[in-house]
């Protein structure tokens, strides 16, 4: 298990890249997954990393599991490696933006 404060910084990275609330993130997940052939459990729509994200984002920090560890980890570990987090958005870039946004993270978001 990792230790409080590695959790507490690990928490705080998180809620740092993933500056969507969970009920963005959610209508984003119905909304880029909507389809016939791309949604097939309506109520559980989006990739599996997208719905752990967004089942982390609706817990307490002391209610994490070892795999929601791991998952912020990756999620940190994506966005702040493609996400220039430092300077502003380009707009065109819009699958690097649809990717992030899977993960939690709105790069045109301030």
């Amino acid at each position: 298990m990792t230790d409080a404060l590695e959790l507490d910084a690990l928490w705080e990275d998180f809620h740092r890249v993933v500056n969507m609330t969970s009920q963005e993130l959610s209508a984003w997940l119905r909304v880029r997954y909507a389809g016939e052939e791309t949604e097939p459990l309506p109520e559980e729509p989006g990739s599996p990393t997208g719905q752990h994200v967004l089942a982390i984002l609706q817990k307490r920090r002391t209610d994490l599991t070892e795999d929601d560890i791991r998952v912020m980890r990756r999620v940190v570990d994506t966005v702040t490696s493609e996400a220039d987090l430092e300077n502003e958005p380009e707009a065109e870039d819009t699958r690097l933006r649809h990717r992030l946004m899977t993960l939690g993270h709105d790069p045109l978001k301030a």
